[in-house]
């Protein structure tokens, strides 16, 4: 008998290199779903800023055509709608704010407000030109109810909620824009001293060196709610 070829595949062999071996599938994104879309908004914008979000881009950022974005937001300015009311979303106040007074509530729900739209600064400069969302439509109704039950008369209610509102975007807005460095504010403080017969109140006060945002926010705030607390 002749002895095989130490070389030659038997007949077994062969067979089973014949047989198809199994592909590993690549892997791949999670589907696309507006909650996704929304979610890469807006990473993209606390990022880039509201110039940085264009459809192409985040297209790109969840590995989707453009056209494919389309199933699920109408458009851009969907897209800006959607991701300014998702970081707006407020859980509430713990339960020792709430067995506080409507003073405590108030503060909490604008302090709250305030530190969601520091977190993205791009949301304080939207929200003004906005459609206002289910979120933000919550946290002026709260508002609304808050002041309400407090005892403000339905004649002035508006008039308090706009308020507040103007009181909190215009102190956001000026935190948000207010990016000198303390060696900038040092040096202005210095050019003022030298005005003093000028400008010799806000030189006194150190203005250009008052550094304390958030304090400045609550007492602000507290002005606002004392001109507010009902007059029995």
């Amino acid at each position: 008998m002749a002895a095989k070829r130490s070389g030659a595949p038997s007949k077994r062999s062969q067979r089973i290199s014949e047989r198809p071996q199994p592909v590993e599938e690549p892997r791949s994104e999670p589907p696309l779903s507006r909650e996704r879309i929304v979610a890469t908004a807006v990473e993209l914008l606390d990022a880039l800023g509201v110039d940085g979000l264009t459809m192409r881009r985040l297209a790109d950022c969840l590995g989707s055509g453009v056209m494919s974005l389309y199933w699920h937001v109408d458009n851009k300015e969907d897209v800006f709608d959607l991701a300014l009311d998702s970081v707006l979303e407020y859980r509430g106040p713990p339960q020792i704010v709430q067995s506080q007074d409507w003073r405590g509530e108030v503060v909490h729900m604008l302090e709250d407000w305030r530190a969601s739209m520091l977190r993205h600064p791009w949301s304080a400069f939207l929200l003004p030109r906005r459609a206002l969302g289910p979120n933000i439509l919550s946290r002026l109704e709260l508002l609304s109810k808050t002041l309400s039950r407090a005892g403000v008369a339905d004649a002035d209610l508006n008039v308090a909620i706009w308020s507040l509102w103007n009181y909190l975007m215009g102190a956001t807005m000026t935190r948000v824009s207010f990016d000198l460095s303390d060696d900038d504010r040092a040096a202005a403080q210095q050019r003022l001293e030298h005005l003093s017969e000028r400008y010799p109140t806000i030189e006194r006060s150190r203005l250009l060196l008052d550094d304390d945002w958030d304090g400045a926010f609550l007492k602000g705030l507290g002005f606002l709610l004392d001109g507010l607390s009902p007059k029995y």
